[in-house]
């Protein structure tokens, strides 16, 4: 099993199954001991804002507050440079603990030794 776990999430409440399904998976691997860090890109970036998780829902899955705040806790959260700024979202904007950071950082990331990575 890899040491270290990045996870990329494209989806949002567009795609909420696949979105819910990439914070699960990480918030499991960070309860596991895994090092995590997770990836917000494209419509999840708006879960970088404090109080979005809140309005996402699906049915029978755990809450995505919850998910964000143990993977906050324990493992890391990035918010894409290109999405924010698409997005007019800056360091100012976001929950504490999140960086933004660009595609250089996440192939670093990816790319380093005992990493599986993820996307979703």
């Amino acid at each position: 099993m890899a040491k270290k776990l990045v996870i990329k999430v494209t989806a949002g409440a567009d795609a909420p199954e696949r979105c819910s399904q990439a914070f699960t998976v990480a918030a499991v691997a960070v309860a596991s001991g895994v090092d995590v860090s997770l990836w917000l890109t494209g419509e999840s970036s708006w879960f970088a804002l404090p109080g979005r998780a809140a309005e996402f829902e699906l049915p029978h899955a755990a809450p995505l507050p919850d998910l964000l705040e143990s993977i906050l806790a324990a493992g890391r959260i990035t918010l894409c440079t290109q999405c924010a700024a698409r997005r007019e979202i800056t360091e100012k904007d976001v929950i504490e603990g999140v960086r933004i950071a660009g595609a250089q950082v996440f192939v670093q990331e990816a790319l380093g030794d005992d990493t599986q990575a993820l996307v979703y």
